[in-house]
């Protein structure tokens, strides 16, 4: 068990570390009005996308019928 004593000052600066950041992330958050972020939305979705003008060719079908065939030689007139 003393062995593992070593561990508890990276445990503890670890917990410390996470609550300090989670504490000064709660400050960050603003209240957004609900008006303007559906303005906003709105305002993003009538907008053009690239996303959305590209076409993607179909991919060419390939007709395998499960059957493995060998090409046929060509017979050579001699």
């Amino acid at each position: 068990m003393e062995i593992l004593l070593w561990l508890v000052p990276p445990v503890v600066v670890t917990v410390v570390a996470m609550l300090w950041v989670s504490w000064l992330g709660r400050a960050g958050r603003g209240e957004i009005d609900r008006d303007v972020a559906n303005a906003r939305l709105a305002a993003a979705m009538r907008r053009e996308h690239p996303g959305r003008i590209r076409k993607v060719p179909a991919p060419a079908r390939d007709r395998s019928t499960g059957i493995a065939v060998r090409p046929s030689r060509t017979r050579r007139s001699a």
